[in-house]
């Protein structure tokens, strides 16, 4: 719906050039309970002229120049001093996403005011930026305080807008007007045409949030970005980790703690210098949906700040040669199950054009095959099962799920959640696996959710059974044999190149690392999908002769 209105906006004003007046574009902003309209007057002072807000991320710093990083133990540290978007005029937390079409680019901003003139210009000559997409915006309140009788958090005004007539696979430019001020004039790539073999590259990352480490990370992926030209990123899930941590969250007057909203504004220009110049496409983590710390978060959040495909938790969209299909773990993905039947027929369709979309990668928070002790294979929840969780079962995991990814020959399952690295062989279950990535035929899990928050390098692995709390080494007697690589020691980042519609290469980079220390070629037949395609009608007839034969 939301991606619906921002065609309508940029179609009557790129096409038919109607300036939209101040007072229909008031009714399209949803304006907050109260007075408080816009930040950029101060409280009782109108028009007064306020000092300039500087916030500054250091991302050149080094691990002795944050807060209480210990990378023997794997800790991250404390979270980076939090923005204040009261305070920030300029368009900031600039984030771009795909549609599902080459043709467009999706974008969001905040900014701490609106007016009547909120719109980017865009094209493909950077000094005539010829198009004009409006946007539309909104704003949210955060955790009403009885006792103070205000909010306790209200943000920025979050605009999206929608760029439409991109040339695919070409190099296009925008800036922003927003709240009186102007964008810099940034650039990006679209998307390649659908079925084109135009080659592909994405970054990979999970589980990052606001730390001295996510940080470093976020700079090694910018140095990245100097070197080569990528598409777009995956966030596999745990974006921000507004929702909590380490207990340091307000609190409520019975000590409950609640997320801090200032953490997803701290996170959003964090990656800003990312995600203004690729697709930035997320799916959402447990920490994004789980709802037992009491930080009733329930993904709400979430959809107020991404714009993705479809409904925002699970969606699929293509790149030239390459279809992605993100989908949630939180939630069921059985065959009675909502997202388990929309789930099979994306498959089915994928595989019926498998010329036009020869790789078919899978994108999710949880992983349902990992060897770190920290988190087992996810398997779903049964109801009722657990003491942690109050939350309804999650099924399919365990059965469908791994089948459907099997039979329609999916090519790559990219994760988070568990804060390590590890790739798989090519598996179809944890009993059958190839140890080549030579013509595969079966997918390749990865897992990258050492991008910002602490490592998980030890565990008390006797705790249940001796009560024993003493730390081990997370892979202490766990060496399956599908487990290809693995690192619980450092952060980083992952890459993926889709070179030709049989070969694609996956690199692993550690934080602070010039170079990668992994570099792995994955190859497979350009017909590996034909085991799941009807057979044709001369087959069939083929077929049914022979069995005559043998039958006379």
């Amino acid at each position: 719906m939301r991606l619906a209105l921002l065609l309508l906006l940029v179609t009557v004003n790129c096409e038919l050039d109607i300036k939209l007046p101040a007072d229909i574009l008031s009714d399209l902003v949803e304006r907050p309970e109260g007075n408080s309209f816009s930040y950029n007057l101060a409280e009782g002072e109108e028009g007064e002229e306020e000092e300039p807000y500087e916030y500054e991320i250091n991302y050149d710093w080094k691990i002795d120049q944050f807060q209480e990083i210990n990378s023997t133990l794997g800790k991250c540290g404390k979270e980076i001093p939090q923005l204040d978007v009261s305070k920030m005029k300029a368009p900031h937390q600039i984030r771009l996403s795909y549609t599902g079409k080459a043709t467009e680019m999706a974008i969001t901003w905040t900014t701490n005011g609106v007016t009547e003139h909120e719109q980017v210009n865009y094209g493909p000559v950077e000094t005539d930026l010829n198009y004009t997409s409006t946007s539309i915006s909104h704003q949210y309140k955060w955790r009403y305080d009885q006792e103070a009788g205000d909010w306790y958090y209200t943000s920025g005004f979050i605009h999206e807008a929608l760029m439409i007539n991109l040339i695919p696979g070409m190099i296009h430019y925008y800036q922003i007007e927003s709240n009186g001020m102007k964008s810099d004039i940034i650039k990006f790539v679209a998307a390649p045409a659908e079925g084109s073999n135009t080659p592909v590259s994405f970054l990979h990352v999970g589980d990052v949030g606001t730390f001295g480490t996510s940080v470093m990370v976020t700079n090694d992926m910018m140095k990245r970005m100097k070197e080569k030209q990528f598409h777009g990123m995956i966030h596999c899930g745990d974006i921000s980790y507004a929702n909590k941590y380490d207990g340091e969250r307000p609190e409520d007057k019975n000590n409950k703690t609640f997320a801090e909203q200032k953490v997803w504004d701290t996170w959003g220009q964090m990656v800003e210098p990312v995600g203004s110049k690729m697709a930035y496409m997320a799916v959402p983590g447990n920490h994004e949906l789980d709802i037992w710390d009491s930080t009733n978060e329930n993904g709400t959040i979430y959809a107020k700040r991404f714009i993705m495909p479809g409904n925002e938790r699970y969606f699929s969209f293509s790149v030239g040669m390459v279809h992605f299909v993100a989908v949630s773990t939180d939630e069921s993905i059985d065959a009675e199950s909502t997202q388990g039947q929309w789930f099979k027929n994306v498959l089915t369709e994928v595989n019926k054009n498998r010329d036009k979309w020869p790789w078919l990668v899978v994108f999710q928070h949880r992983p349902i095959y990992n060897s770190n002790n920290k988190h087992k294979n996810w398997e779903g929840r049964e109801g009722g099962t657990s003491s942690r969780y109050d939350n309804p079962e999650i099924i399919g995991w365990i059965d469908n799920y791994p089948t459907l990814i099997v039979e329609h020959n999916v090519d790559l399952v990219l994760n988070g959640h568990v804060h390590h690295y590890e790739r798989t062989w090519p598996m179809k279950n944890v009993s059958v696996w190839d140890e080549s990535y030579e013509n595969v035929r079966y997918p390749v899990h990865i897992t990258c959710g050492h991008s910002g928050k602490g490592l998980y390098m030890l565990y008390a692995y006797y705790k249940k059974e001796k009560n024993d709390s003493t730390l081990y080494d997370s892979y202490h007697k766990s060496d399956p044999g599908w487990s290809a690589s693995r690192d619980n020691k450092h952060w980083g980042h992952c890459e993926l190149d889709f070179i030709d519609s049989t070969t694609v290469e996956h690199r692993m980079y550690q934080m602070g690392e010039e170079d990668h220390v992994e570099k792995i070629k994955i190859t497979r037949s350009k017909n590996r999908w034909s085991a799941a395609t009807p057979l044709s009608i001369s087959s069939t007839l083929t077929l049914l002769t022979l069995l005559i034969l043998m039958w006379e």
